[in-house]
């Protein structure tokens, strides 16, 4: 599944790796800057730039539906 965000400013593909963080998937497709987005990262950035990217516990299995 590919999924696009504009978080490449506040953290980068490397520090990702590993992380476990949580995805909204039953979007429908959009395009973004030409290519299919499908879902969406859960991450917030408030009025002072300030980023938080959601995480999920590392003792959770991936895969793991959230409720």
């Amino acid at each position: 599944r590919q999924i696009l965000s504009g978080i490449a400013k506040y953290i980068s593909p490397e520090q990702l790796v590993g992380m476990k963080v949580p995805f909204v998937t039953n979007l429908k497709p959009r395009m973004m800057m030409g290519l299919e987005s499908n879902g969406m990262i859960l991450a917030s950035i408030d009025a002072d730039q300030n980023f938080s990217l959601m995480q999920v516990d590392s003792k959770i299995a991936s895969g793991t539906h959230v409720s």
